[in-house]
């Protein structure tokens, strides 16, 4: 069996406690044409929540496969738990940033209406950009075969963020003139990390004097600037590096 493991497939939690599952609709259509799985090999199956069943292909039709539980076991979450806070980005550069932070493994994404972000989401259009995070960050989750799918809450102001910088064990701000590189901080205690992500246009200066005034920390990566929409993946996978979890 690979490193990696078998490719995982989501399913109801009710599921999971059947002795055979079978995959039909859009899972099934993925297992069978896109996946091409063939009867004996391998396959997981989770509900999005820690919950991993292990499976043996039984049979495959044109749009469906029937697969056998062999064992069911529990993954634990993931500590410490990382959030990142991701600035509304202009185009489909948000549905980006989601993808590879997801399979980085950050763990809860926050659509963040920073003063400077171009992009709005208003009524049926919010919904909708919502909904695109919402199933990128599922389709990515079992594209890296992870046992718990992250998630993607309701959009946040400044102010619903900085009260949760407050309540957090660690926040940082990712900012190209910060006097600390974010691999010298220090956040061994920390059970939770918040990770913030400005926007193209950089984080104001009201909004910085916030989030500091919260308790977050200011930190820079490297010598050039990167794109709001890779800057937060490239940032969480140093911080998990740096924890047992890498």
């Amino acid at each position: 069996m690979p490193v990696a493991g078998p490719p995982v497939f989501l399913v109801a939690p009710g599921d999971l406690a059947q002795p055979v599952i079978t995959l039909s609709g859009p899972e099934g259509h993925h297992a069978a044409t896109v996946r091409r799985l063939r009867t004996g090999e391998r396959a997981d199956v989770s509900d999005g929540a820690g919950t991993l069943a292990e499976c043996v292909v039984g049979s495959v039709g044109r749009d469906s496969v029937v697969l056998e539980v062999r064992a069911v076991r529990s993954v634990p979450p993931p500590r410490p738990r990382l959030v990142v806070a991701q600035a509304l980005p202009k185009g489909d550069r948000g549905e980006l940033a989601v993808e590879l932070m997801t399979e980085i493994g950050v763990d809860t994404v926050i659509p963040w209406s920073a003063d400077r972000s171009i992009t709005r989401w208003q009524g049926d259009r919010g919904a909708r950009a919502l909904a695109k995070w919402r199933s990128t960050a599922r389709e990515a989750a079992k594209q890296s075969r992870r046992a718990w799918l992250p998630e993607v809450t309701e959009p946040a102001t400044t102010a619903t963020l900085a009260k949760q910088i407050s309540a957090s064990a660690c926040a940082i701000v990712l900012e190209a003139d910060a006097p600390v590189k974010l691999h010298e901080l220090s956040f061994a205690e920390a059970d939770d990390i918040i990770l913030i992500v400005g926007p193209e246009g950089g984080i104001s200066p009201a909004e910085r004097t916030a989030l500091r005034d919260a308790g977050a920390t200011e930190a820079r990566l490297g010598p050039t600037v990167l794109r709001t929409s890779t800057a937060g993946a490239t940032a969480a996978a140093i911080l998990l590096s740096r924890t047992p979890r890498w």
